[in-house]
């Protein structure tokens, strides 16, 4: 079962769903894709349901409330629970839920620093603030308030929820991303693996994803072996989730596991380009790739998408339309771009894009996009 949900949804999903005559939830946005008729008005527990996006989430909690696959997503969804449940694999990990009002009155000093403050139900970077000492602290205890009349108006609560939040110390080391599931005998199978890069140490954003041949071959290994202890902790079964996570060495540490879906704004969509295969079709007929094979035909490119992403700064209204003839000069090789409806999403355009040299990648993180935006 699919179930499909806004802010987006790729004509590749819709592709994939034809295809392979796909059994898809009967809903809003759904119905601009399909005829009623050809949709399914209620949700089986004991079938695999995919979504693209977690606004479907309460859906599903909702509509199967006492199910394992709500139980799965409760406990994923929300940070602290998550953090809770691996305290066996890491004991010595600094965490603590807080509400809106304790943060107004914490006494800074009792931090050890440095710290990241999140939603404890969040999405994307929504509401991310890396925090490393007292000053910070309280400059962000005042940005807050204001940020959180921003978010409650993106997405539903069960997305983003801004009454509980979540402290925990700031995890070293490089930011990667995975897709993989959880099958019938809650064994996980990796489908892709991201290096997450940033700007800087204040950045928190979504901008770009990358892979090469390279990046799975030093971490498939060493992250199938923390997904197997996860496994050990929660008991995950025909589950597909995206795994944000850090590792600094042989340190690996999850930061968040979004669950029922991929790669958010469609990045699992990447895998066609770099791997050849399809990742829905992998997770809905239960295959496992041969990285093996697959890796033997690869060379050294990196594969990338990227967002144009829309400065919070800007005033939607005022927009006068977009420079993508600009805003492309900076992709060397561009596979695919897509055009995104900029009044109703954060974001005007995503690419998908291959490249040999990494100064590429790192001139797209440091781009102002304020500068592809006619006012």
């Amino acid at each position: 079962m699919i179930i499909l949900e806004k802010p987006y949804v790729s004509e590749y999903l819709i592709k994939t769903i034809k295809e392979n005559s796909c059994r898809v939830f009967d809903n809003e946005v759904a119905r601009k894709y399909f005829q009623k008729e050809e949709l399914t008005p209620n949700l089986d527990e004991d079938e695999l349901i995919y979504s693209n996006s977690e606004n479907s989430i309460s859906k599903v909690i909702e509509a199967l409330p006492k199910s394992k696959i709500s139980k799965m997503i409760e406990l994923s969804k929300n940070k602290a629970l998550f953090r809770k449940a691996l305290k066996p694999i890491y004991p010595e990990y600094y965490f603590r839920e807080i509400s809106f009002d304790e943060i107004k009155n914490l006494n800074p000093s009792t931090i050890p620093y440095p710290v990241i403050l999140k939603p404890a139900v969040g999405f994307l970077s929504f509401g991310v603030y890396p925090i490393k000492n007292k000053t910070e602290w309280e400059n962000t205890v005042n940005k807050l308030k204001s940020d959180i009349e921003k978010f409650k108006d993106i997405f539903p609560k069960s997305v983003v929820n801004t009454s509980s939040f979540i402290i925990e110390e700031m995890i070293e080391g490089d930011e990667f991303a995975l897709d993989a599931y959880f099958n019938g005998k809650c064994e996980a199978v990796i489908l892709n693996i991201y290096h997450h890069p940033f700007f800087d140490d204040k950045d928190v954003s979504d901008r770009l994803y990358y892979t090469s041949a390279e990046i799975i071959k030093n971490y498939h290994d060493k992250f199938q072996s923390l997904l197997n202890k996860i496994a050990g902790c929660i008991d995950y079964q025909n589950f597909p989730f995206h795994l944000e996570l850090r590792a600094n060495k042989d340190k690996i540490i999850p930061i968040e596991l979004n669950p029922m879906r991929f790669c958010g704004w469609c990045i699992t969509d990447m895998a066609q380009y770099c791997w050849g295969f399809n990742i829905y079709e992998y997770f809905l007929n239960q295959k496992k790739p041969n990285w093996e094979n697959i890796l033997k035909n690869s060379d050294d490119s990196l594969y990338y998408f990227t967002i144009g992403d829309i400065p919070q700064t800007i005033e939607k209204s005022k927009i006068k339309g977009i420079d993508f003839e600009g805003y492309l000069k900076n992709i060397s090789n561009p596979l695919e771009v897509r055009k995104i409806d900029y009044k109703n999403n954060p974001v005007f355009a995503i690419s998908f894009a291959k490249t040999k040299d990494i100064n590429e990648i790192k001139n797209i993180l440091k781009l102002n996009m304020s500068d592809f935006i006619k006012m």
